[in-house]
């Protein structure tokens, strides 16, 4: 039985020695006597133990590399700070294993260098506004250096731009100065705009009334119009009504007394007698006894 145990631990042992299982987005450099053998990919691979030696296991996934800032100068000799966020993927896990000894220092000393000669090309102002110029020139450079070294730089991002302090301070007022002119610009076309609804609305204000004062105007109007029609159809009526019951000469006798009793009730001193009243010496009588007593009063 300890026997048939041992046998079974030896047989373990020496499948486990023989057998390798390389992980998936994985690739194994593997070595024949310390010289170069294979590349195995992702799966299960049959290993010569003591003669096989994998001598690096290489990751495919993306990867990310954030460098600490660098100092370089501008063409107008100023001097900033910028770190650069590096975005890389192996390509040939043998040329990543033997192109280059410690292959993430390589691409973070070629990337300040790379980083260096672009911006001594370039003003302090042009600097601040063209960070994508500025990804687009180190992605290249660096894609096209590191591709003997078996790596594929997908991206090159510039995170920050840090300038001398006294160059903050300025930028900072400017950018003040700009704010308060903004807020400026917004009161005061706030306060304009405010003084043309108070306008429009006094303008609408005055037609309304314009429009009132011109609306009872016309109704006076018509009403005094209404008005004047209304008599004059009633005198018309009356006087067609005279004419149709034919009065006497008596009747218009008196229908005259009546209209001049009106006429001497007013201020009037002086009364003029149709001619052919005069024959009435009883009427003139009184006619003339009313002037009279108007003239004393």
């Amino acid at each position: 039985m300890f026997v048939f145990i041992f046998l079974v631990i030896l047989a373990a042992i020496i499948l486990i020695a023989f057998l390798s299982i390389v992980p998936q987005a994985s690739a194994y450099v593997v070595e024949w006597i310390g010289v170069y053998y294979d590349t195995w990919p992702a799966g299960l691979h049959f290993k010569v133990p003591f003669l096989m030696k994998v001598a690096r296991r290489v990751s495919l996934k993306e990867q990310v590399v954030d460098f600490a800032p660098q100092p370089v100068i501008t063409r107008d000799n100023v001097t900033m700070q910028i770190d650069t966020v590096v975005f890389f993927q192996v390509t040939d896990a043998k040329l990543f294993t033997y192109g280059v000894d410690r292959p993430i220092s390589a691409i973070e000393n070629l990337t300040a260098t790379t980083l260096r000669n672009i911006i001594g090309e370039m003003e302090l102002d042009h600097t601040l506004t063209s960070r994508d110029i500025i990804n687009s020139k180190i992605t290249a450079t660096l894609d096209e250096a590191t591709d003997k070294w078996g790596i594929k730089v997908n991206r090159v991002e510039v995170k920050n731009i840090i300038p001398p302090a006294e160059i903050q301070d300025a930028m900072e007022k400017q950018m003040k100065a700009e704010r308060q002119r903004r807020e400026s610009i917004l009161r005061a076309e706030g306060e304009k705009r405010s003084a043309i609804l108070v306008a429009e609305g006094e303008k609408e204000s005055a037609i309304l009334r314009a429009d009132a004062v011109r609306e009872q105007r016309i109704r006076e109007a018509e009403g005094e119009a209404q008005a004047i029609m209304t008599v004059q159809t009633a005198l018309a009526d009356s006087l067609r009504l005279l004419n149709e019951a034919a009065p006497s000469d008596k009747v218009l006798a008196l229908k005259s007394l009546d209209a001049l009793a009106k006429i001497a009730d007013g201020k009037a001193t002086k009364l003029i007698i149709p001619s052919n009243l005069q024959d009435l010496s009883g009427i003139v009588t009184s006619i003339k006894e009313m002037v009279t007593d108007d003239a004393k009063d």
